[in-house]
């Protein structure tokens, strides 16, 4: 693992309690080990990637949710009762969610995802692509696990999909294995992931510094964070991640984009037609 330069923890812990604004970050080195706690069962982690990119804060912010504590929800702007895109923001504030992040890439009609898409409710992408990792939440027997990300090279999609509400079809980061299998390429991008932990905890991952997906797999591998899956869901501009826990909240918005949005200077939180959400379970 790579070193880190730490700062004392009292600076990091005051740090992350900031409201950060996207590309105006506070410039430090995090403490790889200390998360801040939101509430129950909700960690935010601000990572110094052991790269550092030519552009913004170099900085990997995560969030963490413990499924005891909290769950995940699809929204489409597709579906009735939405019928809008909107930032990530927005889907949060007006839908009463304490997180959210990119549920995928979409497509030029600006509401499909690119690949299979579907709640309990609506519909919005019929057709599995060949991408090989899907995000499978709302099971249908409480004794099944209540995320999980499948890896059609590890598992039986067509018997796991029937077990499971809502699935959302991206690109694989992280195998079931444990292995980067990204390809190295010279696209750079600021990107939004999401992964689980070996604790099958959720991880919304969000990047503004550009990198190559290879290089912030490695990165994200490196980092002590227990890192089991991960898929990719959106870059550049689009890549946005958002908290309002009530008392505090946090927006990350990417930028950067080979051959398109080479720069650091988006401030811009632009619509988007699907998002997952973050809601807290009833007790």
């Amino acid at each position: 693992m790579k070193s880190f330069h730490h700062l004392p923890s009292i600076i990091l812990l005051c740090a992350a309690m900031l409201t950060i604004s996207p590309g105006a970050g506070p410039s430090y080195s995090a403490e790889p080990s200390v998360w801040k706690n939101l509430e129950n069962g909700l960690d935010l982690g601000i990572f110094q990637a052991s790269k550092k990119s030519a552009f913004s804060d170099s900085l990997i912010r995560i969030l963490r949710a413990d499924t005891s504590f909290f769950g995940l929800r699809l929204l489409n702007a597709s579906s009735k009762d939405q019928g809008k895109r909107q930032s990530v923001r927005e889907w949060v504030n007006k839908n009463g969610l304490v997180a959210a992040i990119n549920a995928s890439m979409y497509q030029k009609n600006l509401m499909s995802s690119v690949s299979y898409m579907k709640n309990r409710q609506h519909t919005n992408n019929t057709w599995v692509s060949k991408d090989k990792t899907i995000l499978a939440f709302d099971p249908n027997e409480q004794t099944l696990l209540p995320v999980r990300i499948i890896d059609r090279d590890c598992e039986d999609f067509n018997t796991l999909r029937k077990q499971y509400g809502t699935l959302v079809q991206s690109i694989r980061m992280v195998s079931c294995h444990g292995e980067n299998m990204w390809a190295q390429q010279k696209k750079m991008s600021s990107i939004a992931a999401i992964g689980l932990d070996h604790q099958d905890r959720i991880l919304f991952i969000h990047v503004r510094s550009p990198y190559t997906s290879h290089d912030l797999i490695n990165m994200l591998l490196e980092l002590p964070i227990g890192l089991k899956q991960a898929m990719y869901v959106e870059g550049g501009a689009d890549a946005q991640l958002y908290i309002n826990t009530g008392k505090k909240n946090f927006e990350f918005i990417g930028s950067y984009s080979t051959g398109s949005r080479e720069h650091d200077e988006n401030s811009y939180s632009k619509p988007i037609p699907n998002v997952l959400g973050l809601v807290r379970l009833k007790k």
